[in-house]
């Protein structure tokens, strides 16, 4: 069995609680009968959670760490028995609670048995999954055990090493301080706040070199991380039920969130509730903070959908912001970034909407050269940029980049660009056919994303359509009916998100208004698992003649392909009892209107619902517009076009 760290920091966390919320609890009066009582500023210090974010080079990606240059992975492996002397109880606390942290089985040799035999019950009461710890005698065997020294905290004044500073137990005895101790200077006129450094102390040890004896590192050469999970998932370790108790644990410190139910991993899940997008608007900025915890601010705020309602603001704490970053940059190496590449960036920016501020952060971390231009850039831009650099990968969305680059074309024909990395709209499969063609591309991939959740899955090179592997270590998705129950593996439903890396306004099955279809496939790329087909926007469906007729956008998209479609808008009227479909399209190929209104009424057989009306009354119109590429309004904000709006009475 793999334990994990996150459960050490709840475990410590509930600790902390117990003390700082019931002074004279069972807790806090075993320490103080013991006489150690200062104890507890080891346990209360806080900081925890961060110090082995950076032991771990990534508490969540835990047992692995990215080499962010070559794509490869270390993995952490506990040593496996850990013995501790007991010379000082402050010492043998700190080694229990980190050989724990890094998996290892702890014996504390001791002569105060009942002490720590209490202690360590005590602290398994919240019931996480915490290594196995047991107690032996001065001097006893222990078969395999590797004896590690824990370093004394050493008050240091302006005299040197000082016991009137701290009691023997906590930081020991006055005198000088060995190699490796963890010495504490402390201002003579604040000696008072010396036990503060306690607080402080695993996060002090965590960046020390004792520390690096509780664990092994292996260097997994040529292992990337989407492939060591997915063997990983195979053999059941328990990974994404540690991640899911740990959310939900943090999640309850909010207001919100306070009332929902412990849970122990995935077959939980679907006893929470389900998160409405009225809840989540009436929950968050600006409308209330009751999502927030208590913690100081920091990270970054970005504003979600830029498409439609009222802007909301989420909230990304810095370990919010480090986990989407950390995570993102092995997803861009499966999305075909390598070493070397010079990248043109024009995904949109400003008004706090995070397409261009997320990636800029992402790629800043990557060995590649960036041309960060945002939505801003133009023809010349692009051209300029070609004769200079000789870029080979630009990273987009195809409303934008398909208009640009086909008038770059005309301008330098010579253009190439080997890898189209593309969100934030689909792509239709008639513009990745004149990628291919005119521009040589080798690469065309998309990566599924959300202001509020960041990356929900990616498409390898093994992958195409709309169908992408999960980003299930950073959000689990749901497939559910409307009433939030799961529908049968396969079938297409809503989705869910559960975003296990974001604390500060945490996202529990969120219903983010798309919809798809989640089943198993195994790659070509290594990666077996679940893979998502991306089926759109959940009000997707163009409901015509009281319902009588029904289309899906993507299967009008399908349709349109013989026409070169690269983007589609409907708008659908109602006015004297009559309802006029508007279909409005981008083409670079000028297609002709009434032939394409023939096309579309023979393909999804309209006339014979219309036949079923009164000859005589004009109940439906289909209107066809044909427009040049990037004449559709876009989003000042996204940069999207709308696919879908719906302007009869009581429609939204």
């Amino acid at each position: 069995m793999r334990y994990y760290p996150t459960d050490l920091v709840l475990t410590v966390d509930h600790a902390a609680a117990a003390l700082s919320g019931d002074p004279g609890g069972e807790l806090d009066t075993f320490l103080a009968e013991a006489g150690l009582s200062r104890l507890a500023a080891i346990l209360a210090g806080g900081g925890l959670a961060g110090a082995l974010d950076e032991l771990f080079g990534g508490l969540d990606q835990y047992p692995w760490r990215v080499l962010v240059d070559t794509n490869d992975v270390e993995e952490f492996r506990p040593i496996g028995t850990l013995v501790l002397e007991d010379r000082r109880a402050g010492n043998t606390l700190r080694g229990l609670l980190l050989g724990w942290a890094a998996g290892d089985t702890v014996v504390v040799r001791t002569s105060r048995r009942p002490f720590w035999e209490g202690l360590i019950k005590l602290l398994r009461q919240p019931g996480f999954p915490v290594p196995e710890a047991r107690v032996a005698d001065e001097g006893e065997a222990v078969p395999g055990g590797v004896v590690v020294h824990v370093p004394d905290l050493v008050p240091i004044g302006p005299g040197g090493p000082s016991a009137e500073w701290g009691d023997e137990e906590l930081f020991g005895a006055a005198g000088q301080a060995n190699s490796g101790d963890l010495r504490i200077h402390v201002d003579p006129g604040r000696a008072g706040e010396v036990t503060r450094a306690a607080g402080v102390a695993l996060e002090l040890d965590c960046r020390s070199d004792w520390v690096r004896r509780l664990f092994r590192r292996d260097y997994l050469m040529g292992t990337r991380l989407s492939v060591v999970r997915s063997l990983d998932d195979a053999r059941g370790s328990g990974r994404l039920d540690a991640k899911l108790r740990y959310v939900v644990e943090r999640a309850r410190r909010t207001a919100f969130y306070r009332d929902l139910p412990a849970v122990d991993g995935l077959a939980d899940l679907a006893r929470l509730p389900v998160l409405e997008k009225t809840d989540l608007d009436a929950h968050s900025l600006p409308a209330a903070r009751d999502m927030l915890t208590d913690d100081p601010p920091s990270g970054e705020v970005l504003r979600s959908g830029g498409s439609s309602g009222e802007p909301r603001y989420v909230v990304y704490s810095r370990t919010d912001w480090e986990n989407m970053v950390r995570e993102a940059v092995p997803l861009f190496y499966e999305l075909g970034l390598r070493a070397g590449d010079r990248l043109i960036n024009t995904l949109y920016g400003g008004k706090m909407y995070g397409g261009l501020t997320t990636t800029l952060s992402e790629f800043s971390r990557m060995p590649v050269e960036c041309y960060t231009m945002g939505q801003a850039i133009s023809v010349e831009d692009l051209v300029t940029l070609t004769d200079i650099f000789a870029p080979n990968v630009l990273v987009g969305q195809p409303a934008l980049i398909m208009p640009l680059l086909r008038e770059a074309k005309a301008r330098r024909p010579g253009l190439r660009l080997q890898k189209i990395i593309y969100g934030g709209l689909p792509m239709s499969e008639t513009d990745k056919v004149w990628l291919r063609e005119n521009l040589g591309t080798e690469v065309i991939s998309s990566i599924l994303a959300a202001n509020d959740g960041a990356q929900l899955g990616y498409q390898c090179g093994e992958l195409s359509g709309t169908t992408h592997h999960l980003c299930e270590d950073y959000n689990l998705i749901e497939v559910v009916g409307e009433d939030g129950e799961p529908v049968p593996h396969g079938e297409p439903g809503d989705l869910l998100i559960t975003s296990v890396q974001k604390f500060e306004g945490p996202l529990i099955r969120y219903r983010i208004g798309d919809s798809g279809r989640v089943y198993h496939h195994e790659c070509g790329c290594g990666v077996s698992g679940k893979v998502l087909e991306y089926l759109g926007r959940s009000d997707g469906l163009i409901k015509i003649m009281a319902s009588r007729s029904r289309l899906g956008y993507r299967e009008v998209m399908a349709a349109l392909a013989k026409f070169e479609v690269s983007q589609l808008q409907v708008e659908i009227i109602s006015h004297g009892g009559t309802e006029t479909l508007v279909m409005r399209m981008e083409s670079p190929s000028s297609p002709d209107p009434a032939e394409v209104r023939g096309h579309l009424l023979e393909w999804f057989d309209l006339d014979e619902d219309l036949d079923d009306f009164d000859n005589a009354l004009d109940v439906f119109d289909l209107v066809v517009e044909c427009h040049a590429e990037g004449m559709l309004d876009r989003d000042p904000v996204s940069g999207k076009i709308k696919p879908i709006i719906d302007r009869r009475v009581g429609q939204r």
